[in-house]
């Protein structure tokens, strides 16, 4: 049976007594191996006995099926690589390192006597506890949106329009010094027209003056969908004109990973815990949060105001957090994507408020097809070339004609080949195209 983490400890404590009285930790040579191998042999105890080794395991599984999508959707986008956020990346290269990063500083305090062993045990355990989880929901959450982009690569003949350098974003970060969120992709479909994905936005910005807007957005942060899509080439989640200051999104996806997300609660704290001035309650974002606040406690506006205010706060099941993002951004349709069984009568709730439900997904992508074929539906030409060939396909279809977007292309400019002259005559008699 693998040693303790309190029997690694000890042996570790004893090495120290001998070598570094003082806790200076300046190690060298054969010592320093030898410390890094005993404080290593500490950490990987503690994680394997504050989370279990068949958590291990599954991230380990989890990693290696995102990694999967990932070179998939790579190669069907022909992307030239992607991004990821610091802390995702550390995660996916080695999730037990990751882990242990999270216990450094708490084991040189313990070591050097600046905290108690049930200190450690405490504030480590949380921290690899809430590491852990929230990376494996940000692979499952990654890995539906990769899903989904190869579905549409592959079923529907998406390109990637946005960003130029073809590098698939899955950051979460917005221009600080610009205010503004721009897509993490925009894809082109042909004959329908342009997707942009926004992935766990709004996000916190900066902003250059001391405007309304600067002083609410902190308030517009705290709801916080997964994946936000819009029809159309949308630069900039940021709109000062509308009210709310946000370009309303046609789609937003949800994804829940854990098996009884539907029990757990959120606290929706921090913003809304201050109190609104006169000014920000006039604003129609505002008392739109507080409208779904009251659908889903069942009370009026008001009373909903005074609940938060109450509470500092208010403590929400998920199921109600993902109705009060339906209810507050107001989207064409919304979806729920869980890996796992969701019980009939969260379903019923959910679906009777407008948010479809696809559960039992797992790590299938066969079961995001019918997802796929749904956001492709909310595509926008942004172009007058898009425009053209939508309507072309459309009218083609009509008189059963079948044609891919590409097969649409080279059909015509085969037609053009073979009737060159006429086509130079027409093209001299007609006004050239806009620019």
């Amino acid at each position: 049976m693998p040693a303790s983490w309190a029997e690694r400890l000890e042996e570790l404590l004893a090495f120290l007594d001998r070598h570094d009285p003082n806790r200076g930790f300046r190690f060298e040579g054969e010592a320093k191996e030898v410390f890094d191998r005993l404080s290593r042999g500490v950490k990987k105890a503690f994680i394997r006995e504050a989370v279990g080794a068949s958590s291990i395991k599954r991230a380990k599984d989890w990693i290696k099926t995102f990694r999967d999508e990932l070179d998939r959707c790579a190669r069907a986008l022909g992307a030239r690589g992607f991004l990821l956020s610091k802390e995702l990346k550390s995660f996916i290269e080695d999730p037990e390192a990751h882990l242990e990063k999270k216990l450094q500083f708490y084991l040189y305090d313990l070591l050097r006597g600046r905290v108690s062993r049930e200190e450690f045990e405490e504030r480590g355990r949380a921290a690899v506890t809430t590491s852990l989880m929230t990376n494996l929901r940000s692979v499952y959450q990654d890995w539906v949106l990769l899903a989904l982009w190869s579905i549409m690569a592959e079923d529907h003949g998406a390109e990637i329009a946005y960003p130029e350098h073809r590098c698939l974003h899955l950051e979460r970060l917005g221009r600080q010094r610009l205010g503004e969120i721009n897509p993490n992709l925009i894809l082109h479909v042909w004959g329908r027209g342009s997707l942009s994905f926004f992935l766990e936005a709004p996000r916190p910005v900066g902003w250059e003056d001391t405007s309304d807007l600067m002083k609410a957005w902190r308030l517009y942060v705290a709801l916080r969908p997964d994946i936000m899509v819009h029809g159309g080439l949308v630069m900039n989640l940021v709109d000062p004109s509308r009210d709310p200051p946000i370009a309303p999104p046609d789609v937003i996806i949800e994804c829940k990973e854990l098996v009884d997300w539907y029990i757990r609660v959120r606290d929706v704290k921090g913003p809304l815990a201050k109190p609104l001035t006169v000014e920000e309650w006039r604003s129609k974002w505002i008392q739109g949060l507080y409208e779904g606040l009251a659908d889903i406690l069942g009370v009026t506006p008001s009373k909903a105001a005074e609940r938060v205010k109450e509470q500092r706060g208010l403590r929400l099941r998920e199921d109600h957090v993902v109705v009060l993002y339906r209810s507050f951004y107001r989207p064409r349709a919304m979806y729920l994507v869980c890996r796992a069984r969701t019980p009939g009568d969260v379903k019923r709730y959910l679906e009777g408020e407008g948010v479809t439900v696809i559960d039992g997904v797992g790590f299938r992508r066969d079961a995001l097809r019918v997802l796929a074929e749904e956001v492709v539906k909310v595509a926008r030409p942004s172009t007058r070339l898009e425009e053209l060939s939508a309507r072309l396909l459309s009218t083609l279809s009509g008189a059963g004609v079948k044609l891919t977007p590409q097969g649409l292309v080279e059909s015509a400019l085969r037609y053009v080949e073979e009737r060159l002259q006429d086509f130079a005559g027409w093209l001299k008699n007609t006004a050239p195209p806009e620019a």
